[in-house]
């Protein structure tokens, strides 16, 4: 029996780069990602009707652009054209989305659940697809898919998708959720945003302070995010903006540290704790390594 339940891992920018831009309007980067035991769950029942559809509550958004249809569709297409026959088009499935990852907040949901569709349906529609060809499915969809169907924590530079695996210490983190949600169009699209840092050796970049450079950007234009951050660095001197949405993290040794802060968080301010890994939560379980 075919399993049918699958996380979507959220991810954390431990730090982050803008060191220019392409013609083409995409942004260099270079960061440093790190997975959380903590993710959205889908449930994915494949079938042989033809029909892919997602099943949800959620009206953030059209299903033409939800990045779990388009993956599906994107897979679908590609073995329909390796494949041409009957058989490959009545490939399908029914979806469904259990959310936890805050939308606009910078850990990758979107591009995590476009992730996991590929890896699931790769399996349940039995393609036989490797981890190379399912990455470049996903970069159509978004620089850091591909990071999260690769598994790993990684050093990224480009344009997020020239992946280094790098195993950086698991810590305990407090992720600070403030109540808005942003769009990464709207922070690389700034004109102010700094894109001049330089561009640095792997080993310099781990034993300076982690910035990211979208954070002066978030604050100046987000008064509620300015408030949020404001107070952590009060108390955890190394908070600050994961990615380029609202959310914040703050990284403790101990569990019980991370608590202790949580605990004196204000009734205006709301947070979770997570473990970061360097393994994918969803390659842990389903031991994927293809």
């Amino acid at each position: 029996m075919l399993n049918n339940k699958w996380i979507a891992p959220a991810k954390i920018n431990l730090f982050l780069y803008i060191t220019g831009r392409k013609k083409n309007g995409y942004h260099l980067l270079q960061t440093l990602y790190q997975f959380l035991n903590y993710g959205d769950i889908l449930t994915i029942n494949s079938n042989f009707n033809g029909r892919i559809q997602l099943i949800h509550n959620y009206n953030f958004i059209s299903d033409e652009k939800n990045l779990i249809i388009r993956a599906a569709h994107l897979l679908k297409n590609f073995v329909m054209q390796k494949n041409k026959n009957t058989l490959t088009s009545l490939l399908g499935a029914n979806i469904s989305l259990k959310k936890v990852i805050p939308i606009g907040g910078g850990l990758g949901g979107g591009s995590s659940n476009a992730a996991t569709v590929l890896i699931a349906l790769n399996k349940q529609w039995k393609l036989n697809l490797n981890l190379n060809i399912l990455a470049n499915i996903g970069l159509k969809l978004g620089a850091d898919v591909p990071f999260f169907i690769r598994g790993k924590a990684a050093f990224a530079e480009g344009i997020g998708d020239c992946l280094l695996p790098i195993f950086p210490k698991e810590k305990w983190y407090i992720i600070t959720v403030p109540p808005i949600n942003i769009s990464t169009a709207d922070i690389f699209n700034d004109p102010n945003l700094k894109r001049n840092s330089p561009r640095l050796s792997l080993l310099k970049l781990l034993v300076m302070p982690f910035k990211n450079d979208c954070e002066l950007i978030v604050r100046k234009r987000f008064v509620i995010v300015d408030k949020h951050i404001s107070w952590l660095l009060k108390h955890i001197p190394s908070s600050r903006l994961t990615g380029t949405g609202s959310c914040i993290l703050s990284e403790f040794d101990t569990e019980d540290d991370a608590r202790k802060i949580l605990s004196l968080f204000p009734n205006w301010m709301y947070g979770f704790i997570a473990k970061s890994t360097n393994i994918s939560p969803l390659h842990k379980k389903f031991l994927i390594d293809y």
